[in-house]
């Protein structure tokens, strides 16, 4: 990495001075001023007891004195009170160009020791329709799991299926009572069922004390194996997984594992045996619980509840329980968790019981928070009925904008028709910092002008378009030849840190907000150097080699926020 050859040289530099210090240098806010800067002038000042003008000064000096010195540098400059500016050389930038150019993986770091993450996301409800609500999860813990993969990490991902808990015992009691004279055997009904008698059952148990404690009892009987509930549940989970599984295939979503609740419940037993021979599980008012209060809390911290005072599970205890079946089955070095961020405390009560077992040992748990998808007038996205949005409805809207703004979609066919709108929806969502709430305002995102999918898109095409089919043989020269040329060229070298920073962070806008920008500054490149124009063959190939380049990059950045790109636009 380039950051890192240059500050070995600075270290050796201060070295020289006297200074014991590991220097740091970070990519400058004033790029009208210099590529990178260095102010460990005020550290080394306030340990040497010196003035930071003073050592910033020396510092300067001795670099602008070191053997092959435009092989580094164009300009070094100190400015008060105590920064070291610097302006990489044009050999310098096109040594890492050259090398992003003939590695496959753009000269990008490897981890020494490669990690396993265990990424749970998507989490849909069997016998419920994928919903506005659902898109988050899928496409950013789908994003996180490419990113972690191309950084040279293990990925286990698992679509944790809501496949056992109350819903279900819900959909059978209402089974129950609509197909009450139906042998079980001859019992027949197909998702519009379900679709129609989900809300039903679940405002009716908001009201009705009975019907919900039949609904509880149901689903306890359901867990604990009752045949003719078991049957009911497999044609309930057949129906909804076809649904669920052509949703997320459309979105390019696909998981490891498709496990659902239901496959944690035969370790249930023992995993509670487990916390119960640590000591740790207490009764309250007749449920089994653990205690996850911590002295250092400033906010209430209910216990976590392993079993109901009736004997049933809740999810919680599932959660628990999946952590318990990872950790024998997979031991990972992290278990990440996309899940919506009003769920915060449940996960800390999780993680707080998990850790009361030494089985859980280094590995992190993680829960990745979200904010909500809302409509323009900055609530949670809904019909105009009022009811939560279908995410088919959802797409279906999305087309519908895009192919009234293209006056030209005639040409395109369905297959580059959704690749857009796939990229409207997820460039939209995965160019936020993923805590934040942000509005879902499709004509601007269906745009190819600003920060949208379609804009990276057409950047792409037409970079294709001018390029062609080059030589590919050709190497690239020492020479920049403008301004534009050489921001492009930067902006390449900044890859490694947004990707170390998506990684450690767990956060796809890194890379949006890379892509885009590059976008941006290619943009500026083929609109003011007319290459059709150029009579000097070098000049010429060094730029077809800097936007090809350029799309391999976008290519490969579009990847990892689960973007394809269409044959034409």
């Amino acid at each position: 990495m380039y950051i890192e050859e240059l500050q070995k040289i600075l270290k050796g530099i201060m070295a020289e001075l006297g200074y014991e210090i590991d220097p740091k240098i970070v990519l400058s806010n004033r790029p009208d001023l210099c590529d990178v800067q260095c102010d460990d002038s005020f550290k080394i000042a306030k340990t040497y007891h010196k003035n930071p003008i003073e050592v910033g000064e020396e510092i300067v000096a001795k670099l602008n004195e070191i053997e092959n010195y435009s092989d580094f540098f164009e300009s070094v400059d100190f400015v008060k009170p105590g920064f070291v500016n610097i302006k990489l050389s044009g050999k310098f930038i096109n040594k890492y160009v050259s090398l992003m150019m003939k590695d496959d993986h753009f000269n990008l770091k490897r981890p020494s020791n490669p990690e396993t993450f265990y990424i749970d996301y998507g989490g849909a409800n069997v016998a419920k329709p994928l919903h506005v609500g659902h898109l988050r999860p899928a496409i950013i813990g789908e994003s996180i799991a490419r990113i972690l993969r191309f950084a040279g990490h293990k990925t286990l991902t698992d679509a944790h299926l809501g496949d056992y808990g109350l819903q279900i015992g819900e959909i059978i009691y209402a089974i129950k009572r609509d197909f009450k004279d139906v042998p079980l055997e001859e019992i027949d009904f197909d998702m519009a069922y379900l679709d129609k008698v989900y809300p039903e059952m679940s405002a009716l148990c908001k009201v009705d004390k009975d019907v919900l404690d039949e609904c509880e009892e149901i689903t306890k009987e359901l867990q604990n194996g009752r045949e003719d509930y078991q049957y009911l549940w497999k044609k309930i989970y057949d129906l909804s997984i076809v649904e669920i599984e052509n949703i997320y295939g459309y979105l390019d979503v696909d998981f490891d594992y498709w496990y659902g609740e239901s496959e944690c419940y035969p370790i249930i037993p023992e995993m509670k045996a487990h916390y119960e021979s640590l000591g740790v599980v207490t009764k309250s008012e007749g449920a089994k619980v653990i205690e996850v209060k911590e002295e250092t809390d400033n906010k209430e911290m209910p216990p976590f509840i392993l079993e109901k005072s009736n004997g049933a599970s809740l999810y919680s205890t599932t959660d628990l329980a999946c952590i318990y079946e990872r950790m024998k089955r997979h031991n990972p070095d992290h278990i990440l968790y996309v899940v919506d961020a009003r769920q915060g405390l449940h996960f800390e009560q999780v993680f707080r019981a998990a850790r009361k077992s030494e089985l859980i040992g280094d590995t992190s748990l993680e829960h990745i928070g979200f904010g909500t998808i809302n409509g323009k007038d900055g609530k949670p996205f809904k019909t105009r009925s009022g009811e939560t949005l279908k995410l088919v409805d959802l797409i279906k809207d999305v087309k519908e904008t895009f192919l009234n703004l293209k006056e030209s979609n005639k040409e395109m066919s369905e297959e580059d028709i959704d690749t857009i709108v796939n990229a409207i929806i997820k460039f939209a969502d995965l160019q936020n910092n993923l805590e934040k709430n942000y509005i879902f305002d499709i004509e601007k995102f269906a745009s190819v002008v600003g920060k949208t999918g379609p804009y990276i898109l057409y950047t792409y095409l037409r970079i294709k378009k001018i390029i062609g089919d080059y030589d590919k043989n050709i190497t690239l020269s020492d020479e920049i030849y403008n301004d534009f040329d050489r921001n492009l060229r930067l902006k390449f070298l900044e890859l490694q840190s947004s990707v170390d920073f998506a990684v450690k962070e767990r956060r796809p806008h890194y890379i949006a907000d890379y892509v885009y920008n590059l976008c941006v500054l290619a943009n500026n490149f083929y609109q003011n150097n007319h290459m059709a124009s150029l009579e000097d063959g070098t000049n010429k190939n060094d730029w077809l080699l800097v936007l090809d380049l350029t799309n391999k990059l976008i290519e490969e950045l579009l990847k990892l926020l689960v973007i394809e790109i269409p044959s034409v636009m």
